[in-house]
Formats: C-alpha cells, structure tokens, sequence
C-alpha cells in the first residue's frame, strides 16, 4: 500500500500474474490509468505481504487474506482503503478462477468493512441566497439565473438540468416534466420565485443566446442553450456555478450538486415529509434519501448548540 512496499521486488510469477490481470481489467472494462495503478499497488502490497509470511499469490489461504486485513486495520488504514483492496484481491482471485490458475477462490468470503456514510455538502440558506443574487441582467447571467433558481427550486440533478428541452416545461402549471435514471419521469413544482426568472429568461434572453445560429427559438428546444443553440454540457455549467460562488464569496465547496443536496435539506429543515422529499427527487429507495435526514439533523444540533443558553 505504501510507496516502498511497491518498490519491493516480489516474485517474477507473481508480477506477470498482476500484469496480465491488469492487462485484462485495460481491456475489458476500460477502466482509467490511476485505478489500473491503484489495483497493481495493492496486489503488489499483497504479494510482498504473503511472501514475508510464507505464503504466494496462488498458495494464499482464506485466513492469510484476513491476516492482511487484519493488518492494515491495526496500522489504522482506512476502511475506504481496505474496503478498494477487498476489491482488488476478490477481482483478481476471481479472474485467476477463471483463468483455471486455481480451482477454489480464498477470497470468496471476504467483506469489505463497513464504510461510514459520508454525508453530502450542503451550503446554508445564507449561501444560497448568496449565490442565487450574484448573476446580473445580461442574456448569458439571466440563463444562468434561471438555471440556479430552477435547480435549487426543484432539485434536478445536473443532467436533468442542462438536457431539459423547450416541452418539458409547462410554465401555466408552474411544472416541469423531468426523464430521471432508469427513463423514469416525474413532475416537479418550480415555485413562484423560479417561475418568475424563467419566465423573465424566457422573454428576455432565449432568443438572443440562440442568435444567428437558429433562425428562431422554435427551431431548437433546447430550454437553457449554449454555443450553436445546443444543450450545455455538465462541466459548463459547473464552471459557471463556480464562476458565481467565487464573485459573491461564498467560500464552501462548491458544485452544482451541492444545490440539490441544499434544496433536499432545505426542505427538511422546514417540514417537509422524507417520502415527499424522495418522490421530488426522483430516488427509486427511500433509503437513499434518508441521508439527508442526517444532514438536516447534523445542521439543528449545530443551530441547537450554538443559540441555546444552556448548551
């Protein structure tokens, strides 16, 4: 795991191994060079572990894989770093089955530990209001100003935000009609507020964005477009969102996420019902919204903590 255990030398079996197994991760699941390197340095890690214990790669028992964990947690690595070394050790035992280097998997009943759930960043009202203020009147800020509000009013994620096109808004029925993961669609409210700066966006600045490039807007449904009236790409549009956290100050990491974890928490922190909270997000389990039943706690124990005159 550390950079001198993988200067090690290990045995030349055991690195072609590695090797090939690397070489078959590149080719089927494409996945990127830092992970094919974070692979390669656990098994390496692995094997200079079970040489010194008298062991190998392919003659390693079920307990000297736990002896590793074991291990790694008394020298206090993490449990995300040794839940991405089960990872490792179970793919690479899986692939040498296959491969019929070993009839049994030591591996097969390894668990990962159990990771503490890591809560979402979340900006206060304050921040949002912050940011929300700081886009002017020009067409390109007034987009953008319609975009936050829309995002923080309705919690799209950020690729439903940019691929929303001209009929996905009902703007009588103060709606917009969203295709979430999985092409399931759910209809969101807007709110007045984000109804009043699309609307304003919509008379004042769609069409001079569009430009020359589309004769007029009803030849492009895009909602929120950018060059030759096509559809803002995510990374667009989080360079803007940070272009507008660093002009009003605000000093927390930032991203367009951050603004659907504020509008989840947000409405908690009012009242809002969890199983309303999911359904406007568009999560298929409950349990992936309870997260933010976390945070809203988290913030009222801070708020609880610093105001009361007897905390």
């Amino acid at each position: 795991m550390s950079n001198t255990t993988n200067k090690q030398p290990i045995d030349p079996g055991a690195e072609k191994r590695i090797d090939s197994y690397i070489d078959t991760l590149w080719l089927e699941r494409g996945l990127s060079n830092n992970t094919l390197e974070a692979y390669r340095r656990d098994l390496r890690a692995l094997a200079v572990y079970l040489t010194a214990h008298n062991s190998g790669l392919l003659t390693a028992s079920y307990a000297d894989l736990v002896d590793r964990l074991g291990a790694l947690a008394l020298a206090r690595v993490s449990p995300r770093s040794q839940a991405r070394l089960v990872s490792s050790i179970k793919g690479f035992y899986r692939y040498c089955v296959r491969e019929n280097l070993l009839v049994v998997d030591p591996s097969a009943q390894l668990s990962p530990p159990t990771l503490g759930r890591v809560l979402p960043k979340v900006l206060s009202e304050a921040q949002v209001e912050q940011l929300l203020a700081e886009p002017g009147t020009s067409p390109l800020e007034l987009r953008d100003k319609a975009m936050l509000e829309l995002m923080y009013a309705s919690g799209l994620r950020v690729s439903e935000l940019v691929n929303l096109s001209m009929p996905q808004l009902n703007l009588r029925q103060g709606a917009v009609r969203v295709m979430g993961k999985g092409s399931k669609e759910r209809v969101v409210p807007v709110g007045e507020e984000a109804l009043h700066y699309l609307q304003m966006y919509l008379s004042q600045a769609r069409q001079a964005l569009l430009g020359d490039s589309v004769a007029t807007a009803t030849q492009s449904n895009v909602l929120f477009p950018g060059r030759a009236g096509k559809a803002l790409s995510r990374q667009a549009f989080w360079y803007r969102v940070k272009f507008y956290a660093n002009r009003a100050g605000v000093q927390s990491a930032i991203s367009p996420h951050v603004l659907r974890h504020a509008f989840a928490t947000h409405l908690l922190n009012h009242g809002a019902n969890l199983r309303v909270v999911q359904l406007l997000l568009g999560h298929s389990d409950l349990s992936t919204t309870q997260i933010y039943t976390h945070v809203a706690s988290q913030r009222l124990q801070e708020l609880h903590a610093k105001h009361h005159p007897r905390s």
